[in-house]
């Protein structure tokens, strides 16, 4: 295997985003990293400081999630859990990092296990807005089609009807990573807010990420 792994432009990380990673919408991208082979991107990665302000707030340091992670098919067994491990390094130091398993998608976050992520058990309990036979619709993405409106919600009946409706969002695996010296990983585990469990298993789904990004990058 003679993958490296670099830093790259945000630019360069939206058409995987949009068009190859299953929630087709692009998160806040703070740190974004592409795994090469090559001059070629095979996978890329992105961070940004949690929405989760109640996670937030429990941590005298910055907290990023790793919010995309996404690769071409037929890459060898390691190579995911080598880049992810790459990335890891490059971030700044020290920091808490937070990430999820879409359990609604079938996964379990074997590459956050197999990467020795502390697992929290499952995210809070929250209702949101979906639409009738859209509910693969990301409600982040439901909602920018209300961008700019007086009244969000009221424009969102306005355009759906009856086919808006609440309800509870799928809970997902809770994944951290403390990131500093002895020190600081110990400070970050004492205000860690959750148990410590043991790791989820089950068989994991995959879903299309046929989709073949054009963006390339000659490595400097």
């Amino acid at each position: 295997m003679n993958y490296q792994v670099k830093s790259i432009d945000y630019n360069d990380c939206k058409e995987w985003f949009l068009k190859k990673h299953y929630a087709k919408r692009i998160p806040m991208v703070q740190f974004a990293f592409g795994l090469f082979d090559g001059d070629s991107i095979v996978g890329v990665c992105s961070y940004g400081t949690t929405l989760a302000i109640d996670i937030r707030k429990r941590f005298d340091y910055n907290v990023y999630e790793l919010n995309r992670l996404v690769v071409n098919d037929g890459l060898p067994k390691n190579a995911l859990s080598f880049f992810v491990g790459q990335t890891i390094q490059m971030m700044p130091k020290p920091c808490v990092l937070l990430s999820y398993a879409d359990r609604s998608k079938g996964h379990h976050g074997y590459i956050y296990q197999a990467t020795n992520w502390i697992y929290t058990g499952l995210s809070a309990i929250v209702k949101e807005y979906k639409v009738r036979g859209e509910e693969d619709m990301h409600s982040q993405t439901l909602f920018d089609k209300s961008k700019g409106k007086p009244d969000r919600v009221a424009y969102l009946k306005e355009l759906y009807g009856d086919r808006l409706y609440m309800d509870y969002r799928e809970r997902k695996h809770r994944y951290f990573f403390f990131l500093g010296n002895k020190y600081h990983k110990k400070q970050m585990k004492n205000q860690l807010p959750y148990t410590i469990e043991s790791y989820p298993k089950g068989e994991n789904k995959r879903y299309d990420a046929s989709y073949k990004p054009l963006t390339q990058i000659k490595l400097l």
